[in-house]
């Protein structure tokens, strides 16, 4: 059944499309094979465009030079005239034994050094005469008919399963520019066509290398950098199946945006956890604190209910303990719930600012005017106004919860001194009065909610023992401090650190 439930549990967590790491390795690979494919197509447009071209270029130089040896005679071109223009011998004379055709060996001139490029393989020219004769060929072996008497261009063509360029030019006396002859030359590309095969081959088996390359080292890489998101997430899943778990994502050190997630992570639920613990902390405060006048509430209504109904002195006696408890009561859930909305303030009013010298001189009047039997003093050192970062409200509330207390505690000497200063970070403020004072035993304690030094005696005069709380708990969030000073029979001093807002000015220095 557990592992029923188990695989039940996965199923629900499971990922409903592909992972991020998939489609990271599937993002990476598809970029790098269109990055690859538009640089090979580029490679090999480029290469066989420069190499082409190159041949062309060679072809049209050699044709050229061809054209200029045969254009040196005035007649018209014959094997004998062709044949002393593209040999050594540059005249003949009437002794002269002028070679035929026969004399060469297997049908080859043998070229000069100067159009030794004649003898190229892949290269065979053919010169006609005037009436589109073959007159000279390179080899006897070879015989193509005159493919154009105009100029022509190298032109791609296919002859007997070949493929090459054709090109022809007309040949004219150098001196008279009358029509001699024609030249045509094929050049064969079949090693280029190879080489072009061969260059493709490459380019295509490399493209599939760096896709499969590519696509297994994105799959390694994503999880290596994803690997955070997946703890994260499995964090997220503890956290939703045991929602009490005190789990936390890692730290990175990576110091980028997801060791940023994982802060804010930690941060946020460290908050959730804060509220949820105050929320139980609530109910439990509540169901303990009220228990006691709720007790004497049912107590005397019982009372009431036997035989005190028809008791004058009975009834107004439980009728004013049952009034007086239910307003004791009033204000325990009022001050619980400022208590709990003091928790709360760093996320409602974290950029509230106020101004000191307003707040406290304010204060200090008041309470001079609700108290005209007690002597308040305020010593003021500031020079200016300052501007504490504390919501006005909340700083008024935490003067009034000291002062009170001054007030409350107070024995003969009814006294109350005020004191204001700063430092460079801090505005410190100083209250101090002359009554019972507090044992050293319970001056660490006396900021924890509930807690009084003289449960009578603090019962008697409406104390709940959650105002400190209060003041100390607003006081944190404003990331300010209060301590305590006090002797049992001299008296208590609270200290308050308040940190007041720096002007610009300052903060650029």
């Amino acid at each position: 059944m557990k592992a029923f439930k188990n695989w039940i549990e996965e199923k629900k967590l499971a990922i409903k499309g592909p992972s991020l790491t998939v489609k990271w390795a599937l993002a990476s690979s598809f970029f790098i094979f269109v990055v690859f494919t538009v640089f090979a197509v580029f490679t090999y447009k480029t290469s066989t465009n420069l190499l082409i071209g190159k041949e062309r270029s060679n072809l049209a130089k050699t044709m050229n030079q061809l054209v200029d040896r045969l254009a040196t005679g005035d007649s018209e071109l014959t094997f004998l005239n062709a044949y002393q223009s593209l040999t050594e011998f540059n005249s003949f004379d009437s002794d002269s034994t002028i070679p035929s055709s026969e004399t060469i060996d297997g049908g080859t001139l043998q070229l000069n050094s100067f159009i030794s490029e004649l003898s190229q393989s892949q290269l065979s020219v053919f010169v006609y005469n005037t009436k589109s004769e073959l007159i000279f060929n390179k080899s006897e072996e070879q015989q193509m008919n005159l493919m154009s008497e105009k100029l022509m261009a190298a032109t791609v063509v296919s002859i007997n399963s070949r493929t090459g360029f054709v090109t022809v030019q007309p040949i004219y006396a150098k001196e008279t520019g009358k029509l001699i002859g024609y030249a045509q030359a094929f050049y064969d590309l079949t090693d280029f066509f190879e080489i072009q095969h061969r260059l493709l081959v490459t380019l295509i088996i490399l493209e599939v290398v760096s896709l499969v390359l590519s696509s297994i080292l994105g799959f390694f890489l994503s999880g290596y950098f994803l690997k955070p998101i997946k703890v994260l997430r499995d964090t997220m899943d503890t956290i939703r199946r045991d929602p009490q778990s005190l789990v936390k994502a890692p730290i990175l050190k990576s110091r980028d945006e997801l060791a940023d997630l994982s802060e804010i992570f930690n941060e946020m639920m460290a908050r959730m956890r804060r509220y949820i613990e105050q929320q139980e902390q609530f109910v439990q405060d509540v169901s303990h604190e009220l228990r006691t006048p709720v007790a004497i509430i049912e107590g005397h209504l019982n009372l009431l209910e036997r035989w005190g109904k028809d008791d004058p002195e009975v009834l107004e006696e439980s009728l004013s303990a049952s009034l007086q408890e239910i307003s004791r009561m009033k204000m325990l859930v009022q001050e619980m719930l400022d208590l709990s909305r003091a928790e709360q303030v760093d996320v409602q009013y974290y950029d509230k600012t106020s101004y000191a010298k307003e707040v406290v001189h304010q204060i200090y009047n008041n309470f001079k005017l609700l108290y005209g039997d007690f002597r308040f003093t305020l010593d003021d050192e500031l020079l200016q106004e300052e501007e504490v970062a504390i919501y006005r409200n909340h700083l008024e509330q935490i003067l009034i919860i000291i002062l009170d207390n001054a007030v409350k505690y107070s024995t003969k000497r009814k006294e109350v001194h005020i004191s204001m200063a700063k430092n460079p970070r801090y505005l410190e403020l100083a209250i101090q009065d002359f009554g019972e004072g507090i044992p050293q035993a319970d001056l660490d304690r006396i900021f924890d909610r509930f807690y009084r030094v003289d449960k009578a005696r603090s019962r008697n005069q409406g104390g709940n023992g959650l105002g400190l709380s209060i003041a100390r708990q607003l006081i944190d969030n404003y990331h300010g401090k209060i301590v305590a000073e006090s002797a049992v029979g001299h008296g208590t001093i609270f200290r308050l650190y308040l940190p007041i807002v720096q002007q610009k000015s300052e903060e650029i220095k």
